[in-house]
């Protein structure tokens, strides 16, 4: 599990290799990751879009921006929490993940919130410290 916490906003990803979706023979892996926002703050906020910086195991980054998570741009009241699960695939046996989320307070102030780094690793995977 990773964690990081900006502005009392809490994001904890928890990733999952997934053997059954990745074929090694092609350098096709895959994981899931789980994505937990928990607004510990006093006011409300809104994400509004996601910045994603994926690099694999030979150093090649991959950015993804867009709107919301999921297709949804959730509202987040003081100790509301949104979880959502998502995926990505690397053509190598190992990378990592991190970025931010853009959010929007109630009085409209954009601020970014950060995704913590995790590391994305097979089970037979070498560990590398990225």
């Amino acid at each position: 599990m990773y964690t990081a916490t900006t502005r009392a906003i809490c994001v904890t990803v928890r990733p999952q290799y997934l053997p059954d979706q990745s074929d090694p023979a092609k350098s096709q892996y895959v994981w899931a990751y789980q994505v937990r926002i928990e607004n510990k703050g006093d006011f409300t906020v809104q994400l509004r879009s996601r910045h994603w910086k994926i690099t694999d195991g030979l150093g090649r980054l991959q950015e993804v921006k867009g709107p919301g998570v999921v297709g949804k741009t959730p509202m987040l009241r003081p100790g509301d929490v949104f979880e959502y699960t998502s995926g990505t695939p690397l053509s190598t046996p190992s990378g990592i993940m991190g970025g931010t989320y853009q959010m929007v307070s109630e009085s409209g102030e954009n601020f970014d919130i950060e995704i913590p780094d995790f590391s994305l690793d097979t089970p037979t995977a070498k560990r590398n410290l990225n």
